[in-house]
């Protein structure tokens, strides 16, 4: 399938939906104060959910296979770069930086090597996305250089991953068990190192943290298997930025969970936003 550059509005509501979803497991996994923890849970309850995809759907062709394992490790760094974001800055910094960075270069490596060109339009929407959410990074305290560097390296590994499986999901003939598959593999690392470093601790865990840890887990796969399904119905560039909209969701769960103030600045980005959204569906 060759997707045009035009999204449908059943794809963007996909894509908005998984926005939510993935703004509010990232909050849940921020709130659990032990990352490692916190992002073992979510391997574990990403696994719960991938095995029955697995069952219920075709098996993925052997073309996607070597996106599929590339992609595995890129999303190893990207945990381990989004655990250091949150240990080492605050939610409403770290989440957009991390997201916002990604849109552009999804937008020239999707040019490079998915050979997709988008119209004018929504190449501005891109830009208009990308600087709404370049606002948020500016509204409150300043990310310090350690975090600064961890949420743009998170950054990259996102927009490598959403470039890797925007064609190994195409490939697949199978995206629902191309997502049981991806989540499965590389939802193992963080629970088995966990398990063998950090067995005690889990143990003593009361169940509403076990409880919010596992839902995260499986949130995320709903997040990211709408996107894949949406990657094979529309050009990747304007999914990418449609989906790091999840920052605007983060910075609401932000000043409502862990009040972080709102401002002006994130007023101007959520308006700027939205004028990136009817941007990128005008093309």
């Amino acid at each position: 399938m060759d997707p045009s550059t035009t999204l449908p509005l059943t794809v963007t509501l996909a894509v908005l939906v998984a926005a939510v979803t993935h703004a509010t497991w990232n909050a849940i996994a921020h709130g659990i104060k032990d990352q490692t923890l916190a992002f073992a849970l979510i391997g574990v309850g990403g696994i719960i959910v991938a095995i029955p995809l697995i069952i219920v759907a075709a098996m993925p062709r052997p073309d996607c296979w070597p996106y599929l394992l590339a992609s595995i490790v890129i999303h190893v760094f990207y945990n381990l770069l989004l655990m250091r974001c949150y240990r080492l800055g605050e939610f409403g910094q770290v989440y957009p930086l991390a997201r916002g960075t990604s849109p552009l270069v999804v937008t020239i490596l999707a040019a490079v090597f998915v050979h997709e060109h988008l119209t004018w339009p929504q190449i501005a929407g891109v830009l208009v996305v990308s600087a709404g959410l370049a606002t948020l990074v500016l509204a409150g305290r300043r990310p310090g250089r350690a975090a600064f560097l961890a949420a743009v390296g998170t950054g990259l590994t996102i927009a490598a991953y959403t470039t890797v499986d925007g064609v190994g999901v195409r490939l697949s003939a199978s995206p629902v068990g191309y997502i049981g598959w991806l989540m499965l593999l590389e939802s193992l690392c963080v629970p088995m190192f966990a398990l063998i470093r950090r067995r005690d601790v889990l143990l003593k865990q009361p169940p509403r943290i076990l409880l919010s840890g596992l839902a995260a887990g499986a949130l995320s796969v709903l997040a990211y298997g709408l996107v894949l399904w949406a990657q094979t119905r529309g050009a990747l560039a304007p999914i990418a930025a449609l989906r790091e909209t999840s920052v605007i969701f983060g910075a609401i769960i932000g000043t409502l969970i862990f009040r972080e103030p709102f401002g002006r600045s994130r007023i101007a980005a959520t308006v700027l936003v939205v004028a990136g959204i009817l941007m990128l569906n005008s093309g």
